[in-house]
């Protein structure tokens, strides 16, 4: 008895019930950079950008690059105009409420060389929305195809 009204009190005011995703919610999350790495082979900055939260923060470790906010948007359409054949597979996805890391293998061309590297992507999520997007990858000894 004692379990049942706190888990109907839980429920009424909404914090406990799982019923119903949330934003950040593990499953949802998956879907959310599903659509994400779509965009980025399609290389469409703005549908990339529709999923960022205001101040979310890019952060390339292996290349030392970091972007903030608005500065986001021209950090990823460089890297579009320098690598415009760049494409992206998925390798693994695990995702957790508020946070997924996706390893994933790149490709492009570089001064006239096919190249192919692999990386790890760490998201952090608030409200849906992407808040960080931290880069580690070997893309500095990337593999000539």
């Amino acid at each position: 008895m004692w379990g049942s009204a706190v888990s109907s009190r839980r429920a009424s005011r909404g914090s406990y019930d799982r019923s119903v995703p949330g934003p950040d919610d593990a499953k949802v999350l998956e879907e959310t950079i599903g659509r994400y790495n779509d965009a980025w082979n399609r290389q469409d900055v703005e549908a990339i950008v529709a999923l960022h939260a205001p101040d979310m923060v890019f952060e390339n470790h292996t290349a030392g690059e970091r972007a903030e906010g608005e500065a986001v948007r021209g950090h990823i359409a460089r890297i579009f105009e320098n690598t415009p054949d760049l494409r992206f597979t998925g390798r693994r996805l695990y995702a957790r409420d508020g946070l997924v890391v996706s390893e994933w293998t790149a490709q492009a061309t570089r001064d006239g060389r096919r190249l192919k590297w692999d990386g790890i992507d760490v998201f952090p999520f608030e409200n849906g929305l992407i808040k960080r997007k931290d880069v580690y990858s070997t893309s500095h000894a990337p593999r000539a195809l």
